[in-house]
């Protein structure tokens, strides 16, 4: 007689929140960066290639930690905060409060706060959505709908940090505040991947300029 199967644990997918803007603007930097300091260290002369080395590892990993690195990642259980330099896990029975104001901030009931660089502010992004939306008051004063609107537009006429925001908050407000079995203790992991090459980049700079 075989054993029954032991039920599956249930599997909560995380919805990822990151600037697009970001992204594409740390390849670019990478794509410069990295065409200007290899043609330095396989062209140049002298001490210029161990400068030119030095240089992209110093800059590099920091290009990649702002840009590309950041990230948040949330589900029904708890939210990771993907920073340039740290990483914060925290379960959503920890967070009090989740803001938006000239930068996305999170905080724990403690407290403490964290800023939340993958969802960077813009108040141009404000300001455009608050003259939709006044514009929006003005073609229907009394809320009503008019057969021409486009239902779609809806999220258009709310800035990208703040719909972010409000998702977040959403998830935090659907978690509530019973811990969850299996919910994880709050975590801070420093990123060494992203300092020590960084670092190593600074000494060999100051190194190879006090011997030039």
């Amino acid at each position: 007689m075989t054993s029954p199967t032991p039920p599956t644990e249930p599997t909560y997918a995380d919805r990822t929140f990151r600037s697009p803007a970001g992204l594409a603007g740390g390849v670019l930097l990478l794509v410069l960066i990295c065409w200007i300091g290899g043609d330095a260290a396989f062209r140049g002369h002298g001490r210029a290639p161990w400068m030119a080395l030095a240089g992209l590892l110093t800059v590099v990993p920091l290009i990649v930690a702002f840009t590309l690195r950041p990230v948040v990642f949330a589900n029904d259980r708890r939210v990771r905060v993907r920073n340039p330099f740290r990483t914060i896990t925290l379960p959503w029975t920890d967070v009090a409060d989740v803001r938006a104001g000239y930068s996305s901030e999170l905080f724990t009931h403690d407290g403490t706060k964290y800023q939340l660089w993958a969802v960077p502010v813009s108040l141009r992004q404000r300001k455009k959505a608050a003259r939709q939306q006044s514009r929006q008051a003005l073609d229907d004063p009394y809320r009503r709908t008019s057969a021409t609107a486009d239902v779609r537009d809806t999220k258009a006429r709310v800035a990208v940090a703040d719909q972010a925001v409000a998702d977040l908050r959403e998830l935090s407000e659907r978690a509530g505040d019973k811990p969850a079995p299996d919910a994880p203790v709050r975590s801070v992991r420093w990123a060494y991947e992203v300092i020590a090459p960084s670092v190593v980049g600074v000494v060999l700079l100051v190194v190879l300029g006090a011997l030039g």
